[in-house]
């Protein structure tokens, strides 16, 4: 059994709470699976987003530190696009979408084989793109106003930009069960298996400026490992190819490891469980605030400073 299974959730530095949680819920139409906080600085949101069960390879997370945050910068060093996957018939029904809400977006472009995409942003700015293909058998989210045939189904893909691509292709490839899905004239696509949710794509950009940290920008991206097991005998292979990396922590539900890749983007191996239902039924997920207990304490004082939001959100119906 491999030791990677593919993506598990990407997790970006947002602004404003209500706005992230109308995008992703309103606009994308993905379900808000939980809502907790920055188990490392716990004054700040953390929310996650996904299928109905948040499936590792569906989860998109946001950090939303306030509308006061400066603005980052998309560069090399960086993952500037997190791809989202849709069924290839789905194409029409998203643009008269994005267009009824007035969201700025490229004209369709195609990719590869029998994919199109259009890219897009979020209200802070962060690097978005729908990808229409007909590899994907997962089930979307069901949210009640998005035709269910037309749900967004996971991730399709990150898109990382380099320098060289060759030091992270080496991590991918040897140590991180990956291989060589498709190639272009600067882009190349690694994937533990040739299927949307398992794919990451590294682009040449040498004359692109560096990336800089900040609002609108990818923190990390997870990559999916089974259990506690294989993420040990992950750490082993990280210690072997002379990556530093953290100790293991306890994310409540998964838990990671965290560590730079050749190119600059912090990684993150991450256990497919224990899952989002641990704290919830998975009928009621995402609706109340759920917290570490090393947080408990602190419930009344992060009830009151972390913003009110309203969700589910009603004006993307």
């Amino acid at each position: 059994m491999p030791l990677i299974t593919g993506l598990h959730h990407v997790t970006a530095i947002t602004g404003d709470a209500q706005e992230n949680i109308d995008f992703y819920t309103g606009v994308l139409g993905l379900r808000l699976i939980k809502k907790t906080v920055n188990f490392d600085y716990s004054d700040v949101y953390h929310f996650y987003f996904g299928d109905e069960f948040g499936t590792p390879g569906t989860i998109m997370t946001t950090f939303p530190y306030g509308k006061g945050l400066v603005n980052g910068r998309h560069g090399k060093g960086m993952l500037n696009t997190t791809a989202f996957s849709i069924s290839i018939d789905a194409l029409d029904y998203w643009l008269n979408r994005l267009d009824q809400f007035n969201i700025p977006y490229k004209q369709p472009q195609q990719r590869f084989s029998g994919e199109a995409f259009i890219y897009l942003e979020d209200f802070d700015g962060l690097g978005l793109e729908l990808v229409f293909n007909d590899k994907d058998d997962r089930k979307g989210y069901y949210n009640g106003f998005i035709p269910k045939d037309y749900a967004i189904k996971g991730i399709h893909h990150v898109e990382i930009w380099l320098d060289a691509y060759e030091r992270t292709a080496a991590l991918l490839t040897t140590q991180m069960d990956h291989k060589l899905i498709a190639e272009s004239s600067d882009r190349f696509r690694f994937g533990t298996d040739d299927q949307p949710g398992k794919y990451v794509d590294l682009v040449c950009t040498p004359n692109a400026l560096k990336g800089l940290a900040g609002r609108g920008t990818v923190h990390h991206v997870a990559f999916a490992t089974p259990d506690a097991q294989s993420q040990l005998e992950m750490i082993e292979k990280l210690n072997k190819f002379g990556l530093e990396h953290t100790e293991v922590k306890d994310r409540k539900y998964f838990t990671s490891v965290y560590f730079k890749e050749p190119g600059g983007v912090l990684f993150e191996i991450a256990t497919s469980g224990p899952g989002f239902d641990i704290d919830e039924e998975l009928a009621s997920l995402g609706e109340d605030l759920m917290l570490p207990e090393k947080f408990e304490e602190k419930r009344e004082h992060l009830i009151d400073v972390l913003p009110k939001i309203n969700y589910p959100t009603e004006k993307y119906r």
